[in-house]
């Protein structure tokens, strides 16, 4: 027969903790507790139980139970929560599969009470769960809820006969209490992650109800299946509710590069104070202009409905990498979008590049390339607005904005060499991640390149964003491509070594 540790984590559970341990004796050979810090008797209780007592700060129910799973002094384990116990017929199953271990892990049926009725429908029942199982085959794996027990590949599973009863609600407020904290910790896991709009909030919310009452036949439970079903849809209203409001929240930070081209920043500025949902904050990361465009940073900045900051470094040559790290070490927005200071911008650039925003990747928005003849013209007449029709264009299908061909036609790249650093967007946690641009670069050419290849080394994808965030590049002579096998030979080395940071970057900018 192995020898079984039973652990249970709680937090001020006098009511139930006894009922629990209760159901534990003569099954477990030890049982350990660990407290976040009860102020009630759930202490005392324990103690006088005979269980091991360990008091542990609480940081997310997965790390608390694995915490717990770890002091166990025996591998095989039996989890509970403080309000579950074993049934006695359960309890019978866990005996048998301690005499004769034929699995790596067992899973059994959950019952669910509200109040003093079991809750037979509504999808609360057989609410099964893996809870005993051998510790060497799986740990507890999840975010902030709804953790897990993950078995090895290849893990066998038994089901046992009999229930863990579960005390779930004794009242409507404990319904509400606990589908408010879950759809919180929900949020905190999926903003900017999921996308959800009002029409298919509402669709959700009157499915779940339908599904609980009507094919997980609620109405057979009376007034609690009619909670219960409701609770179940009020709780997919506000979590999604709360998903749609804080995806709508998102901070954005818009920087622009610049160097000695005043007119035609002047324009992008301009462009960039025209969004149909302006940037939180704008940073023009200047690498040595005049003094020229100081004065016209702040000369718009003095009547901008948003912040504008002028990021200035001395003149000491191409040092696009250096500036870009500067600007974005004073970026207060949690979502950066960086363009060239030659990029005029389509007055839904900004809220297109909200809309494509997901946790776990980065944007590259593409151009339209102006002719040099309606370039000059649009800097002569202070023209910011262009169209597919401009003459003499070049990636003119660029200038298609269309929110149902974007979807359609956006895709994850790979290839580094087709990043350009003129449109791009980013999350700033994720520029920290990878220590921002390569300062080692001096002079035109590869350091977009070896940024994507950090940023994907890290696991970070991109979007090659279609048919939205259009741009409008002001024509100017190419840059010299004097440094560009240097810096083809410093992008080479960070793919060979697969790396994700470098060492000459944003860290040096942040105390």
């Amino acid at each position: 027969m192995i020898r079984l540790s039973a652990v249970v984590i709680t937090y001020n559970e006098e009511r139930n903790i006894g009922r629990c341990l209760d159901s534990l004796a003569g099954i477990a050979d030890e049982v350990v507790v660990v407290d976040s810090g009860s102020t009630d008797r759930t202490e005392a209780i324990c103690r006088e139980k005979g269980a091991r007592f360990l008091v542990h700060p609480f940081t997310g129910f997965t790390d608390q139970k694995n915490f717990a799973l770890d002091q166990a002094a025996n591998d095989h384990v039996l989890s509970l929560d403080a309000d579950e116990w074993l049934s006695p017929e359960l309890a019978a199953s866990v005996r048998a599969a301690k005499e004769g271990w034929a699995a790596d892990g067992y899973t059994m049926n959950r019952r669910n009470a509200y109040g003093d009725r079991w809750i037979r429908t509504c999808g609360w029942y057989p609410d099964a769960k893996l809870r005993l199982w051998d510790r060497r085959a799986g740990r507890w794996e999840g975010g902030l809820i709804h953790e897990t027990v993950a078995m090895r590949p290849g893990g066998s599973v038994i089901r046992l006969d009999g229930d863990l009863l579960h005390r779930a609600y004794e009242t409507p407020g404990q319904l509400v209490a606990k589908m408010q904290s879950y759809s919180d910790a929900w949020v905190r896991e999926n903003a900017h992650r999921r996308r959800i709009s009002t029409p298919g909030l509402l669709v959700k919310t009157v499915f779940a109800f339908l599904k609980a009452y009507v094919l997980r036949r609620g109405f057979m439970d009376g007034y609690e299946g009619l909670l219960v079903s409701f609770s179940i849809a009020s709780g997919v209203f506000y979590k999604y509710a709360k998903l749609l409001e804080a995806n709508r929240r998102l901070a954005t930070t818009l920087v622009v590069t610049t160097y000695n081209r005043k007119d035609a920043l002047e324009l992008v500025l301009r462009s960039a104070l025209a969004q149909t949902e302006p940037p939180d904050e704008i940073i023009v990361a200047d690498d040595g202009s005049n003094a020229d465009t100081r004065a016209l940073v702040e000369a718009i900045a003095a009547s901008a409905p948003v912040p504008v900051r002028h990021c200035w470094h001395e003149d000491q040559g191409f040092r696009l990498a250096a500036i870009r790290n500067r600007a974005l070490a004073m970026a207060r927005g949690d979502y950066v979008v960086m363009v060239d200071g030659d990029l005029v911008l389509h007055p839904e650039f900004m809220r297109d590049h909200r809309r494509a925003a997901r946790r776990g990747r980065f944007v590259q928005g593409g151009r339209v390339l102006l002719a040099e003849d309606v370039t000059r013209a649009a800097l002569r007449d202070g023209r910011t607005t262009f169209g597919v029709t401009e003459p003499r264009t070049r990636n003119r299908k660029n200038a298609i904005r269309s929110r149902w061909l974007s979807r359609l036609a956006s895709n994850h790249g790979r290839s580094i060499y087709r990043v350009r650093g003129a449109n791009l967007a980013f999350w700033r946690d994720d520029i920290l991640r990878v220590n921002g641009f390569n300062e080692d670069f001096v002079g035109w050419g590869r350091e977009d390149s070896e940024f994507a290849a950090r940023m994907q080394h890290a696991g970070i994808a991109r979007l090659n964003l279609k048919f939205a965030a259009v741009a409008y590049h002001l024509w100017h002579p190419e840059a010299s491509r004097q440094m560009l096998a240097r810096n083809q030979e410093i992008l080479d080395a960070t793919v060979a070594q697969r790396a994700t940071r470098c060492a000459s970057g944003i860290d040096r900018y942040l105390a």
